[in-house]
């Protein structure tokens, strides 16, 4: 008996599925790439300082610092000389393995923060989720029941299930539902909170002090304390997301010293390891003595390249001399967007602290992003009507006036 079998859908001239020898694509480089970001027009090549500098040679004044990771701007020789010192080690040996710079940058974590333990992923969605395991998991010691995770109303987390559930965006959750069950959001309100958290069933809940994707907004001391105690009170851990909002942006090593208020975890990521992918959950040794050989695990976190970079740019963004020029610059620099918004009657709030603004603008955030990339600054948004400002935290007090020039001309 003789089968035919016809190709399927999706079957190519080869048995591989690739293109046969000689043949081209139909579309450009760029046309391969996921189209799940709505990219900016033109290509980036290189960075000097605080400027990003595209193929065609056109110079432009950063003030997003790759949303806050590139802390230390460009071609900073510092770094470029730890990458090339930690090309020349270690690149990878999985946590089967113990190695040196890891260890180094844990250690130098936890003296320089409230933690007692420290856990390496590899970006700020795994740190959060990490995060909410490693809660659940000290909350089940109390009682079997705890395991509710809490965010604040504008809050985002992440994009994974579990964070995405935690994500006040309703466009970014609605095509991926389920979500993660057991997590919810609630009103930046106390008494809304204390309704919501049930001592026999709440485990954690978790707030960026300051809200970057949700429009900048910087919350109110009191209310951070006053959820601190709550949360004691009904046994719940206290989760600090300061995966944009800290390692220095703030004008202190981490957000949370601006509080006077000290979280059971906290998260990190972003500038942690100078553009690398990484992150970082801190705790105490109450939530780390929970965790079990095989409760977590990550096949790249902490590795010995990666760990080498973060350990010297956490050496610059804890230097006291830098985070003064940011809490100086930083509250100038608020001083100069009020001015601005007097003056042009185009900006209806200001809001931030350290190097991380937002301003609240008549028409589309968009529209003033777009406008300023044509005048030579880059900006984002946070929010249909926030542009958010991100400069990197050496931006000095002269490049700060360069980009506050074009951005109340654009205005």
């Amino acid at each position: 008996m003789t089968i035919s079998i016809e190709p399927s859908l999706g079957d190519s001239a080869s048995s591989t599925g690739a293109r046969p020898a000689g043949a081209t694509a139909n579309h450009s480089d760029s046309d391969a790439l996921l189209g799940n970001y709505k990219r900016a027009p033109g290509r980036f090549a290189r960075g000097e300082g605080v400027y990003l500098i595209d193929e065609k040679g056109q110079r432009y004044l950063d003030f997003v610092s790759g949303i806050a990771v590139n802390a230390l701007g460009y071609s900073d020789a510092g770094l470029q000389r730890a990458l090339h010192a930690a090309a020349d080690g270690l690149v990878h040996v999985s946590n089967l393995y113990a190695t040196s710079p890891g260890e180094q940058l844990a250690a130098t974590l936890v003296e320089k923060s409230f933690a007692d333990k420290i856990f390496f992923c590899n970006s700020g969605g795994e740190a959060n989720e990490g995060a909410f395991k490693f809660a659940r998991r000290w909350a089940r010691a109390q009682g079997d029941a705890k395991h509710e995770i809490f965010a604040l109303r504008g809050a985002f987390h992440g994009r994974l299930f579990g964070t995405l559930a935690a994500t006040d965006r309703p466009s970014y959750r609605m095509p991926f539902r389920p979500l993660a069950p057991g997590i919810g959001i609630v009103e930046r309100d106390i008494e809304d909170l204390s309704v919501a958290l049930n001592e026999e069933t709440a485990a954690a809940v978790i707030l960026e002090p300051v809200q970057g994707e949700g429009g900048v907004r910087v919350l109110d001391a009191g209310f951070v304390r006053e959820v601190r105690a709550l949360t004691k009170e009904r046994n719940v851990a206290l989760i600090f997301d300061e995966i944009q909002c800290g390692l220095g942006r703030t004008g202190t090593l981490f957000a949370y010293e601006q509080f006077d208020v000290t979280p059971d975890i906290l998260t990190l990521a972003k500038p942690i390891a100078g553009g690398l992918p990484m992150g970082a959950v801190l705790m105490t040794e109450a939530i780390a003595s929970t965790i079990k050989p095989g409760d977590h695990g990550t096949t790249f976190g902490g590795g010995p390249f990666l760990a080498s970079v973060a350990n010297y740019v956490l050496s610059r963004v804890s230097d006291p001399a830098l985070l003064e020029s940011v809490r100086e610059n930083g509250a100038w620099f608020g001083r100069q967007l009020q001015e601005i918004a007097r003056r042009t009657g185009r900006i209806r709030a200001v809001r931030g602290i350290g190097y991380m603004w937002g301003i609240d603008v008549m028409g589309t955030a968009s529209h003033v992003v777009n406008e300023a990339m044509s005048a030579g600054l880059l900006t984002c948004t946070a929010g249909e009507y926030t542009v958010r400002l991100l400069p990197p935290l050496v931006a000095t007090r002269d490049e700060l006036v360069l980009g506050l020039g074009i951005l109340e001309e654009i205005l």
